[in-house]
């Protein structure tokens, strides 16, 4: 093994970087501040085919496949609940690497347990302090007193990273025009074929659901300004204020569950914010956050993670490297972040295709070459 790094972060995006740059040979300790893997449990996500595709190319594609549910299809009804479109999802003929709906906890746990069959080290209760850079390494502090220097340090430790403000002092996340509400009930049969996900376009929300195959319902809510109400049964009464206007499933859904409703405020982190000095480097969240409404937030830390990787594996100029990863990724995750941008603030996003989209393959292909 060579050159010392630390994760700072064990979660999707944080462990996928460990085991990316285990696989690449590079020595590799991931502190993370919760105190055991489920971090997020309550929350779901859909991972995209991209990010199981990065994850396939760390040899991890079953921490995806291994838990959740396919889905192959989206479903769109409009707010009287009459179907105007459908399409599938994603690259459905391979069913290694077709869309997952799962539990974020789940996947966290999947891909930690991977770590650590491969002897890679993950130290919980690390609540990071602060980070200092120096000619010799680069040193993490934290918050228990101890303290951990290696030659690299990856800071993915999320929207409100510690180290972000070492890398772009001051950045803070900003208002992305939405509140997200989100839940689960065994208690509703909406209508829709297996394997699918509905989006319903209300005239106050954008709804969206997938059953599993187990007959839960996953569902989540994106509101514009509200409701300003804390998680809870608070939070589902406000929302069915809203859905109790138009027909379709969504009120059905929503008041078939119990008081587990999830509230959070869609953010994102402003394009252009630094990524790196010479001895610490952003991914994820941590450095390009978007607002949930592309869907690809975990799948673009997983592209992080493996070009990342690739960019450092096969040369001693660490600048060099850093450079070409922040090139490589930067048009990807910036459209990313616009579009799921315009699209919580009700505004028409640029049509244009995603940048790297046809060179995605190669690039996240293991064997292959980065281009220059």
């Amino acid at each position: 093994m060579r050159t010392r790094t630390m994760v700072i972060g064990g979660g999707i995006g944080g462990t996928a970087t460990a085991l990316a740059l285990h696989k690449a040979g590079f020595e590799v300790v991931v502190h993370e501040a919760h105190p055991d893997s489920a971090e997020d449990l309550g929350a779901f996500l859909t991972l995209a085919s991209n990010g199981v595709r990065a994850l396939s190319q760390l040899d991890a594609g079953a921490a995806a496949t291994g838990t959740g549910f396919e889905l192959t299809s989206l479903r769109l009804l409009d707010a009287t609940g009459a179907e105007v479109g459908r399409a599938p999802l994603g690259e459905t003929g391979d069913p290694s690497l077709r869309y997952r709906c799962l539990r974020r906890g789940d996947l966290n746990a999947a891909l930690q347990a991977e770590a650590a069959r491969r002897g890679i080290e993950v130290r919980h209760g690390a609540r990071l302090a602060s980070v200092e850079e120096g000619p010799a390494g680069v040193t993490a502090r934290f918050a228990d007193g101890t303290r951990a220097t290696a030659e690299l340090l990856v800071g993915a430790d999320g929207l409100h990273s510690t180290v972000r403000e070492t890398v772009a002092p001051g950045v803070r996340p900003v208002p992305a025009g939405q509140r997200v509400l989100y839940g689960y009930t065994r208690g509703a049969r909406p209508s829709g074929d297996g394997a699918q996900i509905t989006m319903v376009r209300g005239s106050a929300t954008n709804f969206g659901y997938a059953v599993s195959p187990g007959g839960e319902t996953y569902w989540f809510a994106r509101v514009a300004d509200g409701p300003a109400v804390a998680a809870g049964a608070a939070a589902r009464e406000a929302l069915l204020a809203l859905l109790e206007k138009d027909d379709g499933p969504a009120a059905e859904i929503v008041a078939a569950t119990g008081d587990d409703v999830l509230v959070t405020d869609a953010t994102e982190i402003p394009v252009g914010t630094p990524w790196r000095t010479a001895r610490t480097v952003l991914l994820g969240d941590a450095a390009h956050a978007a607002s949930p409404a592309t869907g690809q937030g975990a799948s673009m830390a997983l592209e992080d993670a493996v070009v990342l990787a690739k960019s450092l594996r096969r040369t001693a100029d660490r600048a060099a490297a850093l450079a070409r990863y922040e090139a490589l990724r930067r048009p990807r995750v910036d459209h990313n972040t616009t579009v799921s941008g315009a699209l919580s603030r009700g505004e028409r996003p640029n049509g244009a295709p995603r940048p790297g989209e046809e060179e995605l393959v190669r690039l996240l292909d293991w064997e292959a070459p980065l281009p220059d």
